[in-house]
């Protein structure tokens, strides 16, 4: 498997789309998988969403050489496909932030439990324009400029987003 580096300067030609596509596919797959489970909140949604990300993304292969940071591009439409999944069954639910943090882990599970259900409750609670940047950049990793090109937005404008998400969310936090 090659690294999220090399493949961002790869550029895909004619003879060799099978292959970079399963290359892309094997690199990300899983993060992509991760980020829509958090944004739907059920697994097999999310199965199939990703996979109508990568169908999307095969799709339009052939403009891959034009991108210039297939990361975010990808996101993109994962974005967009989790988007229109949520719109039409009108159904949103999120999954902790730091699920697997360490630094976050309780020794008790009563009290685990209680931390995952505050995080859920400030989540759920925050506008969509603040959670998928605050998800993209604290989860996912995405950097401000990635995000950007994610949401169509400048990353003046993601800075800002994710300022707000910070705050609200630990106002939230607070009160759970």
């Amino acid at each position: 498997m090659e690294s999220t580096a090399t493949l961002r300067r790869i550029e895909p030609m004619a003879g060799e789309d099978h292959a970079y596509f399963e290359a892309l596919y094997a690199t990300y797959q899983q993060p992509i998988l991760s980020y829509l489970y958090r944004l739907m909140g059920d697994a097999a949604r999310a199965e199939e969403v990703c996979q109508e990300v990568f169908t999307r993304a095969y799709r339009a292969r052939r403009s891959m050489d034009q991108v210039e940071n297939v990361r975010a591009w990808l996101y993109r439409i994962a974005t967009n496909a989790a988007r229109d999944q949520l719109r039409r069954r009108r159904l949103l639910t999120w999954l902790p932030l730091f699920e697997e943090d360490p630094a976050l882990l309780v020794e008790s599970p009563e009290a685990s439990a209680l931390e995952t259900h505050a995080v859920e409750q400030a989540l759920r609670q925050l506008n969509p324009e603040l959670r998928v940047p605050l998800v993209l950049y604290s989860c996912q990793e995405l950097s401000t400029q990635e995000i950007a090109h994610v949401l169509g937005i400048s990353q003046a404008a993601v800075k800002q987003r994710l300022v707000r998400a910070r705050l609200r969310f630990k106002e939230l936090y607070r009160h759970e």
